[in-house]
């Protein structure tokens, strides 16, 4: 159901309690107005959230949505929906606050609920970003695991993008390993998948990427 159609529903529900006096309309009408509020949360929050990367300055609303539209979710059963929101929780704390140990039972719990509700795209965010707490602990192997479980289940969704991003997290992996033949490759792919899904800001961060690394600009093998 649409939002509008859940505050429509909701109108009627109305009526239905006060004119036809059945009070058990109410707990329907209530459940769908926490849906639509929970939906909103999540999007203000995610718009929060790019207005972070885009200037950097914290907005603490932003973990107010994200928790918000989590209690909610949680409340009317939405397992879906809760996962998302606590990769959201978790995201705030490791990107926003530089926290990652705050975020790490989020994003745990988040995965687990993703995979519960078969919900890959959020599985592939949790797992990435499972895999970037791996990352700065030095525990390289598992975040190439987890870098590499989330890039199999973008490209089953067609996430180019996403792809595209993991790709360069797979090329500092790469290159700290000293296999810097691998990184190019992996960055030159990201640059051509970024290139065709007309993903300009992820174009950035592979140029980002490869000064970074010393690497030169190569074609996609």
């Amino acid at each position: 159901m649409t939002a509008d159609d859940r505050i429509g529903q909701a109108d009627r529900l109305y009526e239905r309690a006060v004119f036809g006096g059945d009070g058990g309309a109410l707990k329907p009408a209530n459940e769908g107005l926490d849906a639509v509020e929970a939906d909103l949360a999540l999007a203000r929050g995610r718009l929060v959230h790019a207005r972070f990367l885009e200037d950097r300055v914290e907005e603490p609303r932003e973990l107010e949505l994200f928790a918000r539209a989590a209690e909610l979710y949680a409340g009317l059963g939405d397992v879906r929906g809760e996962g998302e929101a606590l990769f959201w929780v978790g995201a705030f704390h490791q990107v926003v606050r530089d926290d990652t140990e705050a975020a790490l039972p989020a994003f745990t719990r988040a995965l687990d609920l993703a995979t519960r509700a078969g919900d890959r795209l959020t599985m592939s965010y949790a797992l990435r970003h499972l895999g970037f707490a791996d990352h700065m602990a030095g525990r390289l192997a598992e975040a190439r695991e987890r870098f590499e479980e989330s890039t199999r289940l973008r490209r089953e969704l067609g996430f180019g993008p996403g792809v595209a991003a993991n790709l360069i997290g797979l090329a500092h992996l790469a290159a700290e390993e000293d296999r810097r033949d691998d990184a190019a490759a992996l960055l030159a792919e990201a640059a051509a998948l970024a290139e065709d899904s007309g993903a300009h800001g992820v174009l950035r961060w592979v140029a980002g990427a490869r000064e970074e690394l010393g690497l030169p600009h190569t074609e996609a093998r």
